[in-house]
Formats: structure tokens, C-alpha cells, sequence
């Protein structure tokens, strides 16, 4: 008899980006800092964005829809992350606004089998010159409608 790898839940909405926990990552017990969870989202939702071509090179003038900045952030830890090692970030949109959105996520094991924290972050996208709210590009939304998460 053969054993075979529990399957990986389906994701019915949003998308899961692999990230990684590095040794330096984890506290001086052994578990993964608070502080560097909002850090391994932010990586993953960068590599989610750059694979459709937005992404921030360090010119605010330039930077388009990555000219945004966090309202809101919200998390609260289910279990402890004890080891370095591969895991994944499931990333959705709670809400796309004109020129705001919400978006949660879940820390979890590779598979996404197992929640480690969950949470939501609010960002605004702000015009360069103004820093004043501005409206998201067409591009942006169309990506972004690919992880809205269904009502209800």
C-alpha cells in the first residue's frame, strides 16, 4: 500500500504565491517574528503584481498604480510558523474601489492546507504630485478582478 500527499484545497477564489521563512526570520524562540509576516505578504503580493507588468522602480513620478500607501492593516495569528521553509501567501481582494481597495490574506503551508495568520490590508493609490487619492488604471483593474473574492 502506497501513501499518497494529501491533496492541496482548492482555492475558489484568489490566488496562492509561494513565499519562503527564512532562518534570520524566526525570534529567539524559534518562532516566526510578528513583523516579518506583513513583509512575506507584501513579497508576495509584489511578484503578483509585477507578473502584470506593474511594479515600483523607486521614481514616484513614474510609478503609477505602485504610488499607493496602506490606510489599514489587520492581522490576527491562528498558530505559530516554528520552522524555516517553503509556505504560501493566499492573496484576494475583498474590494476594488476607484481608488482604494481591500485585500486579505492568509499565511499558510505550501498546500494551503494549514492557516498560520490571517488579515486584511487597506491601501489607497495616491496621484505622485498631489498625493492626493487618484483613481486605479484600467490595467490595474483588470488584474485586480481576477482575485476579487465572490459575495456572500
Amino acid at each position: 500500500m502506497t501513501a499518497e500527499a494529501p491533496t492541496a484545497p482548492a482555492l475558489s477564489y484568489g490566488r496562492l504565491m509561494p513565499v519562503t521563512v527564512h532562518f534570520d526570520d524566526l525570534d529567539a524562540l524559534g518562532m516566526l517574528h510578528n513583523a516579518r509576516y506583513p513583509l512575506l505578504v507584501e513579497r508576495a503580493w509584489t511578484e503578483f503584481w509585477q507578473g502584470h507588468g506593474i511594479r515600483f522602480d523607486g521614481d514616484w513620478a513614474s510609478a503609477g498604480d505602485a504610488c499607493n500607501v496602506v490606510r489599514e492593516l489587520l492581522i490576527s495569528y491562528d498558530l505559530p510558523v516554528t520552522r524555516s521553509g517553503a509556505y504560501a501567501v493566499h492573496l484576494w481582494l475583498e474590494r476594488l474601489g476607484t481608488t482604494g481597495l481591500t485585500y486579505g490574506f492568509r499565511f499558510c503551508s505550501a498546500d494551503g492546507g494549514t492557516t498560520y495568520a490571517r488579515g486584511t490590508r487597506v491601501l489607497v493609490r495616491l496621484d505622485a504630485g498631489t498625493l492626493r487619492p487618484a483613481p486605479w488604471s484600467d490595467r490595474f483593474r483588470t488584474a485586480g478582478r481576477e482575485l476579487l473574492r465572490p459575495a456572500g
